[in-house]
C-alpha cells in the first residue's frame, strides 16, 4: 500500500473554493478508481486557508492512474492548484495499522 499526505495551504480567503473543488473531484475520482483505498481531505478549524489530504492507493501504479485522470487534471492540477500556495507531497510508510 502506498500512503500520500498532502498539508496544503490555501491562498488567503480560498478556503470555501478550495473545499468546492475537493467535494466536486472526489466521486468523479477516487470515488471511480479501484485502486484509491482511500481519500481524505481535513480542515483544520484553528488554521484558516489550510487542507490535509491524507490518501492510500494500492500500489504505485494505482497513485499514476489516479494523477492522471481526467478529472485530477481539470479539477486538482487545473482548478485547485491555482488556489495553493504550496504544493507539499509527503510519502509514509506504515507501521501499525488496527
Amino acid at each position: 500500500m502506498l500512503a500520500k499526505v498532502f498539508p496544503i495551504p490555501l491562498k488567503p480567503g480560498k478556503q470555501a473554493e478550495a473545499e468546492r473543488l475537493v467535494h466536486e473531484f472526489a466521486p468523479l475520482g477516487p470515488g471511480q478508481e479501484d485502486g484509491t483505498l482511500s481519500f481524505r481531505v481535513y480542515r483544520d478549524p484553528a488554521k484558516p486557508d489550510f487542507l490535509l489530504f491524507v490518501e492510500h492507493f494500492a500500489d504505485q501504479a494505482a497513485y499514476d492512474a489516479h494523477t492522471g485522470s481526467a478529472a485530477y487534471k481539470e479539477l486538482i492540477s487545473g482548478k485547485f492548484a491555482d488556489l495553493i500556495t504550496e504544493f507539499v507531497e509527503i510519502d509514509h510508510e506504515l507501521v501499525v495499522g488496527l
